[in-house]
């Protein structure tokens, strides 16, 4: 799908035609298949305003920016702050919807220099939103690096235009994240869906580049994987997934939690009984693998008792 052409002025300002608040254009953030998006401030506070052509597929994402504030116990997704239409100096109205700006550095940026845990530990933080999204009865659908940022130590999502209902056709998705482009499944709505773009993401994070399906779509992907020295702790759960064995979110959570888990466990274990033997330690390694275990073991429980 073509991505609509938009080019509003830094400093611009965009008044609202019904509710008469202005928005001050910063710059520009970025632009999907149904609008664009920028930096914006308004009263001396600054949000994400996005500017599209459809106004009917602008009130699904702001229906959804209002549901999601709905879920208790987790926030999904930037929080709603206003919806108007805006009339350009041609008299063209285009309709435009406000919403928290979420500030953070990139999901790449955010784990260099970390160890291959932190990799694991994201995405026990994924699962656990994705579980109380699937419990709401919506597949966030267009799941990407793009749509993710670290705001402080949490992984936020800042675009919600391909989440759907249960059971309906994915209406907005990116073929590297996509099972159907990897014939690992159809492009149906339901918790399998974002599970494999969850895999995807993790493959990302050992191939920056991304790479192509080739001939052999499932092939390529048993490769890359099987390449990895940074994915080999998750081969098993990767692999588990692309053969549909599990059945929501919470399951996969579960496992991978309890895997990284042991693995800390045993690692910290492996390293006090080095420290026995050699008095320059690395207590600052010991410590922020138990800081992960914790923060592991925290959500599993959190997301248990919602």
């Amino acid at each position: 799908m073509k991505k609509p052409d938009f080019n509003i002025r830094e400093g611009a300002v965009l008044k609202g035609k019904w509710n008469s608040r202005e928005y001050q254009i910063i710059r520009k953030l970025g632009s999907g298949a149904c609008g664009t998006v920028y930096l914006c401030q308004s009263k001396g506070v600054k949000y994400a305003l996005k500017v599209g052509l459809d106004s009917s597929r602008m009130m699904l994402e702001v229906n959804m920016l209002k549901k999601f504030s709905k879920v208790q116990g987790v926030k999904l997704g930037p929080y709603f702050v206003d919806v108007d239409d805006w009339v350009e100096r041609s008299g063209k109205t285009l309709p435009f919807y406000v919403m928290e700006y979420v500030h953070g550095v990139s999901l790449h940026s955010f784990l260099q220099g970390k160890t291959k845990e932190w990799i694991g530990l994201c995405a026990v933080q994924l699962l656990v939103d994705l579980e109380h999204l699937h419990k709401a009865g919506f597949i966030f659908g267009d799941l990407k690096t793009d749509n993710l940022l670290v705001s402080g130590s949490r992984l936020r999502w800042i675009d919600v235009g391909g989440v759907t209902s249960f059971d309906r056709a994915i209406k907005e998705y990116t073929e590297f994240y996509d099972r159907g482009y990897w014939d690992h499944g159809s492009r149906r709505a339901e918790p399998g869906y974002d599970l494999f773009a969850l895999t995807m993401i993790m493959l990302e994070m050992a191939y920056p580049k991304r790479f192509e399906k080739g001939k052999d779509p499932k092939k390529t992907l048993e490769a890359k994987l099987g390449h990895s020295v940074l994915l080999k702790p998750y081969q098993k759960i990767i692999q588990k997934c692309w053969q549909g064995k599990y059945q929501s979110a919470s399951e996969m959570k579960d496992e991978l939690a309890a895997m990284l888990m042991k693995t800390n466990k045993k690692t910290a274990t492996n390293r006090a009984s080095r420290h026995n033997k050699k008095e320059s330690f690395a207590w600052g390694e010991i410590t922020a693998v138990s800081v992960v275990v914790g923060v592991i073991y925290g959500m599993s429980i959190w997301s248990g008792l919602m």
